[in-house]
């Protein structure tokens, strides 16, 4: 989401001159820089001004330290007013209610409600170990009600049923009557789709409301709409008393300016992002995360957590087990690590948290996406258990034939087989004395040459 903005930060802190002090003289530029790269992102004016003013407060007059430059401390600057202008920390939900705790979901048609109210539900049974029920209200659109039954269905979670002959606050009322009587620590009311401006359709949500009285009201908004979405979610907030935004589609092409004005507009703190169409692509809104992913500086922490949760541990101790018994390092392994990659929002996914990855080039990006995982998994899909065991066997005429079994060139499968080449060598290393050293020096030779910016990359056409 915030690549455009990212970009052009990262070219104007760059570029900040002076010595030893920041003056309002060698900031000035940078600052123009700064307000320039905001407006492109769709950030609300305001909070351009704000944002701004207070940056060139804490800049001007600043010492800088023997151990910074000028520019390193404008970044820590300009990185702190980023998280304060999104919110400074994360806002959790707040569930400390006798159960059930209702959960209200409002939004546009087509902001991806009905699917955000499946990722929280999966999001809060993994991760909160809450048992949970989901229940639609929206009696407009009777696809709305059977897609939410088959997301429930595919994440098992309890879903409560309903249909179009009755009244929103009815279906509410019975779906937590029903959680009281079978011990549901959560209910997620979906509601339909409206307008703030559509005075029928706000007052109904205004009475479902006032009827079920839930703990959190979360207002779901795309980040595609820029400003608009600040915008709408302020109209939202004026008739409903929100708790929280879920923001969705953050994966698109979108600029990032939502996420730097919903908290200033409404002053309502983002608690969720939607990172992708798969159902456990929810994330939850650090804004100091994101904030040194905006500035290049990458985003470990939510990393790790991603590979917590998504790494399956058997299989990981027993590649572990297998590697240092001196078995190796197969094809068939090598397949389940990309797999589980995938899992974590795929190459780019991960890729996108690891600091200075800002600098790479878009022709190494467009390389890294999930059709490059793809292709390699179709390649050794297309060997025999054989070939996957003893790849050394793979010359002229099985690499024909894998080829054209898996739609790619031979140079894709030469590419794929030498790149698992250096992926056993790493393994070896890893399971040796000084493992981890020998790895970090094996991964830096994998690279494209000049690093990851030099444009080369395992698949480059």
């Amino acid at each position: 989401m915030f690549d455009n903005l990212s970009e052009r930060l990262g070219k104007t802190l760059k570029n900040i001159s002076g010595r030893g002090r920041l003056t309002e003289d060698n900031i000035k530029e940078t600052l123009r820089e700064v307000r320039m790269a905001l407006l492109e992102a769709d950030v609300a004016l305001p909070v351009i001004r704000e944002f701004v003013g207070k940056v060139k407060e804490q800049a001007v007059g600043t010492d800088v330290s023997k151990s910074l430059t000028p520019g390193q401390v404008f970044v820590k600057i300009v990185q702190k007013e980023l998280e304060l202008a999104m919110g400074g920390v994360n806002e959790t939900l707040d569930l400390k209610v006798a159960p059930p705790a209702v959960v209200l979901m409002a939004g546009l048609q087509g902001a991806g409600k009905t699917t955000s109210v499946a990722k929280l539900a999966k999001f809060l049974t993994e991760r909160e170990k809450k048992k949970v029920l989901v229940v639609s209200a929206d009696v407009y659109r009777p696809a709305a009600i059977k897609q939410l039954e088959m997301l429930a269905e595919e994440i098992s979670v309890g879903f409560f049923p309903s249909d179009i002959t009755q009244k929103p606050i009815n279906i509410a009322k019975a779906a937590i009557d029903h959680a009281k009587k079978n011990f549901f620590d959560v209910v997620i009311v979906d509601t339909a789709g409206r307008l703030h401006v559509d005075e029928k359709m706000m007052g109904e949500i205004i009475d479902l409301h006032a009827a079920i009285n839930p703990i959190e009201t979360l207002f779901t908004v795309d980040a595609m709409t820029g400003q608009d979405a600040a915008n709408t979610a302020k109209a939202f907030n004026d008739a409903l008393p929100l708790t929280g935004i879920i923001l969705t589609k953050t994966d698109g092409d979108a600029r990032g300016g939502a996420a730097l004005s919903i908290r200033h507009i409404t002053g309502k703190p983002i608690k969720f992002m939607g990172v992708g169409e798969k159902i456990e692509a929810l994330e939850p809104f650090h804004p100091d995360r994101i904030a040194s992913r905006i500035l290049g500086m990458g985003d470990v922490l939510s990393l790790v957590e991603e590979i917590e949760q998504n790494i399956d541990r058997e299989k990981a101790e027993k590649l572990a087990k297998k590697v240092k018994s001196g078995k190796g390092f197969s094809l068939e392994d090598f397949r389940d690590q990309l797999g589980q990659m995938k899992n974590m929002g795929g190459m780019m996914g991960m890729m996108d948290k690891l600091p200075g990855m800002g600098n790479i080039s878009s022709k190494v990006k467009d390389q890294m996406d999930d059709k490059l995982t793809n292709r390699m998994e179709a390649i050794i899909n297309s060997m025999t258990p054989g070939e996957r065991e003893r790849p050394d066997i793979i010359k002229g005429s099985r690499k024909r034939r894998i080829a054209l079994g898996s739609g790619t060139q031979i140079q894709d499968v030469n590419k794929l087989l030498k790149q698992f080449a250096q992926m056993q060598k790493m393994m070896k290393k890893m399971s040796a004395k000084g493992g981890m050293k020998k790895m970090m020096r094996s991964m830096q030779g994998m690279m494209p040459p000049g690093g990851m910016g030099g444009g080369g990359g395992m698949f480059g056409r």
